[in-house]
């Protein structure tokens, strides 16, 4: 099968927010498998090569998703509540500066996992938990 039939049959079986709870699901799975060394290692000569290893593509890809929402979201035809959309544009650019600060070697990767996981489930219809400080 063809990558855009493979599109055309999801886009048809699939609604957006389960698409979307299913490519944020699996970034965040990447990012529970590699962020344990990371947070964990104060040298940041380690957490350099453990993003250089491949935790840095994830970030990226996880970033990209957010950026795609954010796009979505200031979207004038977007359909959600004003007030969760500004809240998810807020969201979505904490995540930005986040990761530009993990990628630094500053920050650790679990909060962006929460957040993650808190959309994930707001997504699947259970109720979100309160974002990161």
């Amino acid at each position: 099968m063809s990558v855009a039939a493979y599109k055309r049959t999801i886009s048809h079986t699939e609604a957006p927010r389960e698409i979307e709870r299913r490519i944020l699901a699996q970034v965040t799975s990447e990012l529970e498998q590699q962020f344990e060394a990371f947070d964990t290692t104060e040298r940041r000569i380690d957490r350099l090569q453990l993003l250089a290893d491949g935790l840095r593509h994830t970030l990226w890809k996880n970033q990209m998703i957010w950026a795609t929402f954010k796009m979505d979201l200031l979207e004038k035809d977007n359909a959600l509540n004003p007030n969760l959309r500004a809240g998810l544009v807020s969201l979505a650019v904490w995540v930005e500066s986040h990761t530009q600060s993990v990628m630094a070697g500053g920050k650790t990767v679990r909060p962006l996992i929460d957040v993650n996981r808190s959309i994930i489930d707001g997504l699947g219809g259970r109720a979100l938990s309160a974002a990161p400080e």
